[in-house]
């Protein structure tokens, strides 16, 4: 592949933008650490333009990350923590739930089974420092 061609991948691949007062970053397809790098770029870059602190992460389109992508979703959480960032992710399935309980650890977020509209209602009506660190909302029994 081409580096013209990676880029184009990248775009297509990785979105984030500020949609009101919540920055909404989607992932989809096969996640690299390129597209991690890239969507932690972005969101970062919106969060110093705009003090805007909650963070959507939609991840129903992805597949599951290797095991070095969750090393460096881990290592990137250290700004995402220091920059005082309230987190919801949504994903489709009880498999991505668990990686994403292992990628965001301890610092202020909240995964959701398929439910963009609860992960946006719990964005809005909170504040980043009254939340409970970790829950995992309607995964199936």
């Amino acid at each position: 592949m081409t580096k013209g061609n990676e880029v184009g991948v990248l775009q297509d691949n990785v979105w984030v933008e500020l949609v009101g007062k919540i920055i909404i970053a989607r992932l989809r397809g096969d996640v690299s650490v390129e597209m991690l790098n890239e969507r932690h770029q972005r969101i970062c870059q919106i969060r110093r333009d705009t003090s805007c602190s909650r963070v959507l992460l939609d991840d129903l389109e992805m597949t599951a990350m290797s095991y070095p992508a969750v090393e460096v979703q881990q290592a990137l959480n250290i700004e995402l923590e220091s920059l005082d960032f309230q987190i919801a992710i949504v994903v489709p399935n009880s498999r991505l739930a668990y990686l994403a309980r292992i990628q965001f650890g301890d610092i202020n977020h909240r995964v959701f089974y398929n439910d963009m509209a609860e992960a946006t209602a719990w964005l809005m009506q909170s504040t980043c420092s009254a939340l409970p660190v970790t829950t995992i909302d309607r995964l199936p029994i």
